[in-house]
């Protein structure tokens, strides 16, 4: 698959998913950018506002199969990756998936967890693999995590320890949506008699891999490689910062970087591609220290002045580094 022909999968897919959800583009963009680079995406927002519509939906237009699973504080890691059940049938005992076999998995409300059962995603986030009493098990290819997670609401949550959330590509939010969108939600529940809004496949499953394979081709110039180095180097610079990004983030953001490209209808990188998605990609990955945090800092804030210091790259719009 090219470059032109990736990109036109992108946009059915992106207007697929805009029929059903009610949400800002760039939202969508995102989601879609971590699907590409081959990332998970960590959606923090208020209830209410179409976390789960918007996995289920990406899942239905790229033709893949979705699971979904409540955390809830009881809930144990087998209750995700599965277990061995004895049938008596045979004498033996049976390996039986848990809903973590999919394509697609929603992680709904992930911090309600305990860290125990947490962890229980890292290795199928990791390596796309679970081990259950000494054997490994491969998941289905492709495979997303989508997670969501509350910020208001932090009774009886377990926050995400560091090396957790440095699995997510990107972490976005949806917001609300503007007057137009919530009344078109408004009349959609008029309706009693309409079904939920669903979406259609407009991308067959195993042409995912096709449209990842595509990045590998997308040209990076030198200096823009120098400056995604920078950006991640720069946070670890920033005095309120206790943690900065990882070398893994920095190669999160080149990832990114490129899917996002793809989407825009390029082959090549540009710097606005760095500047759109290096929050979304960076800010969740930074632990800030406590004099900042008493003092009102955050995250994106640090994001946003790294970005204000690294001098941006002048690169030709056409290059042809490989």
């Amino acid at each position: 698959m090219d470059q032109s022909t990736a990109t036109q999968r992108c946009e059915r897919v992106l207007d697929a998913v805009s029929a059903a959800v009610i949400a800002d583009e760039e939202f969508l963009e995102t989601v879609l950018t971590g699907i590409l680079a081959r990332g998970h995406v960590l959606l923090e927002d208020v209830p209410g506002t179409g976390k789960t519509l918007t996995a289920r939906s990406f899942a239905d237009a790229l033709g893949l199969s979705f699971s979904r699973i409540q955390f809830t504080p009881d809930l144990l890691p087998a209750d995700i990756t599965g277990s061995n059940v004895y049938n008596e049938g045979i004498g033996e005992f049976e390996f039986s998936p848990g809903p973590v076999f999919a394509n697609v998995v929603l992680a709904d409300e992930i911090n309600r967890a305990p860290p125990k059962t947490q962890a229980a995603l890292l290795e199928a986030m990791g390596e796309g693999q679970v081990t259950v009493d000494g054997t490994t098990h491969d998941l289905p290819t492709p495979f997303f995590v989508l997670a969501t997670q509350n910020p208001v609401e932090q009774e009886g949550t377990f926050g995400l320890p560091e090396a957790q959330r440095d699995r997510f590509i990107v972490k976005t939010a949806m917001g609300y949506p503007d007057f137009d969108g919530e009344r078109e939600l408004v009349d959609r529940r008029a309706d009693r008699t309409a079904k939920a809004p669903s979406v259609e496949s407009v991308v067959q499953g195993r042409e995912v891999a096709a449209i990842q394979r595509v990045l590998e081709s997308v040209r990076v110039d030198p200096k823009l490689r120098d400056y995604v180095v920078a950006l991640g180097r720069a946070t670890r610079a920033d005095d309120r910062v206790d943690v900065g990004v990882s070398p893994r983030g920095i190669q999160r953001l080149f990832e990114a970087a490129r899917a996002r490209a793809v989407i825009s209808g390029r082959e090549y990188v540009v710097p606005d591609d760095v500047k759109r998605v290096v929050e979304p990609t960076f800010a969740h990955r930074l632990v800030l220290t406590d004099e900042a945090t008493v003092r009102g800092a955050d995250r994106s804030g640090v994001v946003a002045d790294v970005l204000d210091r690294v001098d941006v790259p002048a690169v030709k719009s056409s290059s042809t580094s490989a």
